[in-house]
């Protein structure tokens, strides 16, 4: 299929089918908080990590032509939350992508729990069994179509020591952590190997699963 055949599909099919081409992405529900104390939830399939030092996430935010809640929080305190959609409260998340009023609050409307930190201005979700807090960095307009990718430091982790491995390694399958296709697609995983560090001439051996 070539670029006018993609570009002359039905709107909401080329949606569908442009998302899906990407694979299986995480399935995040990001917290903020406005100046008035008004809570906000949305559930993003974009965030990546963008290093481990200094450790840094980002996410793509849509084009702020319209109200963007999330972004504009996040413009004003500085601060948002990263929290992992678990399978024991997928449809919750799921839900939080539902265009509410400034003055509703996802948490309340999905049934979910805002949980605060000492270190971390924005709420974060209790159900959740991985929780970054991170601090806004600065933004990067795309400009092919409009979109930012919105950067933030790693201020604080909240994760559960039994979820950590020895060497670090956070067993995303016992926290639950659900993986997302398209947008609407939740899938659970099943971990097939942990390999050795890749080097030339060498061949990949499995790590033992602990």
């Amino acid at each position: 299929m070539l670029k006018p055949e993609i570009a002359s599909l039905p709107k909401r099919y080329r949606t569908n089918f442009v998302n899906s081409l990407s694979g299986f992405k995480s399935g995040n529900l990001i917290g903020t908080i406005s100046p008035d104390g008004q809570e906000n939830l949305a559930i993003f399939t974009s965030v990546v990590h963008l290093g481990a030092n200094p450790a840094l996430m980002g996410f793509i935010m849509r084009p702020v032509s319209v109200p963007r809640h999330t972004y504009e929080n996040i413009m004003a305190n500085k601060s948002f939350t990263i929290n992992h959609v678990a399978s024991s409260f997928y449809k919750k998340a799921h839900q939080t992508a539902a265009r509410y009023d400034r003055e509703v609050s996802e948490f309340t409307a999905s049934g979910l729990t805002p949980f605060y930190s000492e270190n971390t201005k924005a709420p974060y979700v209790k159900e959740s069994l991985v929780k970054i807090g991170l601090s806004f960095v600065e933004a990067l307009e795309i400009k092919a179509n409009g979109t930012q990718m919105i950067i933030g430091a790693i201020e604080e982790v909240l994760v559960s020591p039994d979820l950590v491995l020895p060497d670090g390694y956070i067993n995303l399958e016992k926290a639950g952590t659900v993986a997302v296709s398209c947008l609407d697609g939740y899938h659970q995983t099943e971990q097939l190997a942990r390999l050795t560090y890749a080097k030339p001439n060498t061949t990949p051996q499995e790590l033992e699963k602990k």
